[in-house]
């Protein structure tokens, strides 16, 4: 006969770690002063900052070409694990860039730069990117410039 315990279910897991994010990311936001500027978007645990509003009237969808200038690194820690800001600028399909993207960088505007504290949920879950040396579960810290927005 087998038990009659309940098996975790990736949803499951999901649930414990965003409440897990939730509390890293609001600890991080108070200590470091950024309650009253960092927004959360729509109560996904997502929190943007605009640090230069940009320009335009651009709509984002799926489809749209973003060209960024980006640094990224994981909350708290200063080892940056991708920085693309200098010379080259790279495009991306909005549609193909990790989710916590795809529900930023329609904040902000042609020229404008962003902060996005991603959870690791919006971002690469629970799969380590050895590539980038991020471990999983990785809550991630964004600063982007977006040179250009095409449809």
């Amino acid at each position: 006969m087998s038990g009659c315990g309940k098996d975790n279910t990736l949803e499951d897991n999901a649930r414990v770690q965003a409440a897990a994010d939730s509390i890293i990311i609001h600890k991080y936001l108070t200590d470091n002063n950024l309650n009253t500027v960092a927004k959360e978007i729509r109560k996904t645990g997502e929190f943007y900052i605009i640090d230069t509003v940009g320009t335009g009237t651009a709509l984002f969808t799926n489809s749209t070409l973003v060209t960024v200038g980006f640094k990224g690194s994981i909350l708290g820690q200063s080892n940056t694990f991708i920085d693309n800001m200098a010379g080259f600028h790279p495009s991306f399909t909005l549609g193909n860039v990790i989710q916590g993207w795809q529900l930023g960088l329609p904040f902000n505007k042609k020229g404008g730069t962003i902060r996005l504290i991603v959870p690791s949920g919006y971002a690469y879950g629970p799969y380590p990117q050895s590539d980038y040396n991020l471990p999983a579960n990785a809550i991630l810290d964004f600063r982007i410039k977006l040179y250009d927005i095409t449809n």
